[in-house]
């Protein structure tokens, strides 16, 4: 052993309490040590806190990106039904057109009736066009809820009409895909 050696490890007495000199080449290894330790920490903790702020910003962007196309869809929607107020407007008017046919046919005025079809077929095209479409519905359909009215209920004249449509009273109307006008129908009692 050499005398630093010895040194180092002889203690040393402060007010009657002996104590081992430090020794200085261990200090500085453990202060290195805790030095290397106390890095990660730090670095995991930035880590760790860029991980949560990027998540925050994910979620948001997510978040903006739903936002954008639902309102995207509700434009759209809005602009296929914007007519609405104005086709529900016109519905009686096909509806009188459909009547005064009917009137028509009954009579020998055959050119009247022409006139009147023309007339009649060239609005519902015209309608038709801004995306308003007849809901198809004839007696015998079975009678759904969601989509029919039911004004009464009568007898059924048969026993394949019990629970179907008896008779239509008024047309149904969808316009792009949305029903604007349910059509009313009698039906029949099972």
């Amino acid at each position: 052993m050499s005398k630093k050696e010895d040194i180092n490890k002889e203690p040393i007495s402060e007010n009657g309490v002996e104590k081992e000199q430090p020794n200085t080449e261990t200090e500085a290894a453990v202060d290195q040590k805790e030095e290397v330790v106390e890095g990660p920490s730090d670095l995991e903790k930035l880590e760790s806190e860029l991980a949560t702020e990027k998540d925050k910003f994910l979620r948001l962007f997510a978040e903006f990106e739903n936002y954008k196309r639902r309102t995207a869809k509700e434009r759209i929607e809005l602009f296929k039904t914007a007519g609405q107020d104005i086709m529900s407007a016109l519905l009686p008017v096909l509806d009188d057109f459909d009547r005064a046919l009917l009137e028509i046919s009954k009579t020998k005025e055959k050119e009247l009736l022409k006139g009147v079809e023309l007339i009649r077929q060239k609005m519902k095209t015209v309608l038709g066009g801004q995306g308003l479409s007849e809901i198809e519905t004839a007696t015998g359909d079975d009678f759904d809820a969601e989509i029919h009215d039911a004004i009464t209920q009568i007898p059924a004249p048969s026993e394949e009409l019990k629970g179907k449509i008896v008779d239509v009273i008024e047309k149904g109307y969808t316009l792009s895909d949305k029903i604007i006008r349910h059509p009313k129908v009698v039906v029949g009692q099972q």
